[in-house]
């Protein structure tokens, strides 16, 4: 029998929308081009507001028996390690006072073990083209898999299929994929000692760019640096590497501690390209974009993984709402939940785009100016707890709370904020972790 809806991309938005959707009774097929999981370091660092939805899902209790690291801050720090902008996550109402740190591997298999006995998930299948029926809706994919092709309908499809969305382009939905002018190099740095006394997510700001540092399982860190698009282009030889690395190192003086268990580590290095996108339209007639084929952003924020859980979870919620009115997934049912899922979802994940790239901004722009007012802007709101709570609650992705203009300008020190000692009451204490 054809599925009710079928999921191209088993990445965290594509499982996510799975289990949502799943868990309304209905049957999802999930494909996915890769044969296997790869490790990629992307993805590690859960927020509150996407761990409400996977602690109703179980995903949160199996990640936590697999050794996740719960994290209270997300630091930004000078090159010695003063916190010059601290995001306190305690002073969030409870349970929503913590990050999340664990593999994306991890995360993806807990998504998958959730998933409920109406789901299959087939790897190894590659879309070839979209189903349309005589208005042009899209109605299923053509799939190759294992040699052949066939073909499989659904009244719902949904893209997950990645910032470079084929989909996407078969709905006609065009979004600009932006670049970045930097890349990050990632390792994965075995050190007990260092993992155990880094409590936080820490962002160092230099003048070289971001260094950025957190716990994983394990007793391991990760470790990003960001480097210039041909910084490290012809640098393949171990030694050269190591040269690099250390000298990365050692323009942090809070870092450079780390410096033998980097080198230890070295063969752990990805490199990768950074970019954002937020696309124009959520839907098309029979199609919905959910993770980075809808919005992706720069990492330092640790948003991305976060809003594609959360419009998984609005996708389903919108769907749900008019199958109780019809009692059936019919086209008319699933392109008006399509309707109020793009205009729900897009002003939010425009906030957490703006959010994404101001905290991107503020330390990794390397020119005269970027450097001038990012550095302006952290101080500042460092020292505004107002300002600081406001931040710390759309990042945690509970719900934005848009700065205004005059916001901004006081960000920036260029207005005195008489309301700066204004937030809301400190919760008593921060619970255990689960």
């Amino acid at each position: 029998m054809s599925p009710d809806v079928l999921v191209c991309g088993a990445g965290v938005g594509g499982l996510a929308a799975a289990r949502a959707l799943g868990g309304l009774g209905l049957d999802v097929l999930v494909v996915d081009k890769q044969p296997r999981i790869r490790p990629i370091a992307k993805g590690e660092v859960l927020q509150p507001g996407a761990l409400r939805l996977l602690r109703s899902w179980g995903v949160e209790k199996r990640l936590d028996a697999q050794g996740a690291v719960r994290l209270g801050r997300l630091v930004v720090r000078d090159p010695r390690g003063t916190a010059l902008m601290s995001l306190d996550y305690g002073q969030l109402p409870a349970p929503d006072q913590w990050l999340l740190a664990h593999d994306h591997t991890a995360i993806l298999a807990a998504l998958a073990e959730s998933l409920g006995p109406g789901v299959e998930l087939r790897r190894g299948v590659r879309a070839e083209a979209p189903l349309r029926d005589e208005s042009g809706r899209i109605t299923g994919l053509r799939l190759a898999e294992g040699g052949r092709t066939h073909e499989e309908r659904a009244p719902l499809v949904v893209a997950a299929d990645g910032i470079s969305s084929r989909l996407r382009s078969w709905a006609g939905i065009e979004a600009q994929r932006v670049d970045y002018p930097h890349r990050l190099v990632s390792f994965d740095i075995g050190d007990a000692d260092a993992a155990a006394r880094a409590d936080d997510f820490s962002a160092y700001v230099t003048d070289r760019g971001l260094r950025l540092l957190y716990p994983l399982p394990g007793g391991r860190l990760r470790l990003y640096l960001q480097a210039g698009p041909d910084e490290l282009r012809g640098v393949r030889a171990r030694g050269e590497s190591a040269d690099w690395a250390a000298r990365a190192l050692s323009q942090v003086p809070a870092l450079e501690p780390l410096t033998a268990s980097l080198l230890a580590h070295l063969d752990s290095r990805q490199t990768l390209p950074v970019g954002r996108l937020l696309s124009p339209r959520l839907a098309g007639h029979g199609l919905a974009l959910v993770g980075e084929a809808a919005y992706a952003v720069h990492p330092m924020a640790a948003q991305g993984m976060n809003t594609a859980i959360t419009s998984a979870g609005a996708l389903a919620e919108r769907l749900s709402g008019h199958l109780e009115r019809t009692g059936e997934m019919s086209a008319a049912a699933v392109d008006g939940a399509l309707r109020d899922y793009h205009d729900r979802q897009l002003p939010l994940l425009a906030q957490a785009a703006t959010t994404s790239g101001n905290a991107a901004r503020m330390v990794t722009d390397l020119s005269w100016r970027g450097r001038v007012l990012g550095r302006r802007a952290v101080r500042h709101t460092g020292a505004n707890p107002r300002l600081l709570h406001t931040v710390t609650h759309n990042m945690s992705g509970l719900g934005p709370r848009p700065l205004t203009l005059l916001d901004r300008l006081q960000q920036l020190g260029l207005l005195p904020d008489p309301r700066a000692l204004r937030v809301p009451t400190a919760p008593a204490g921060r619970p255990q972790p689960m």
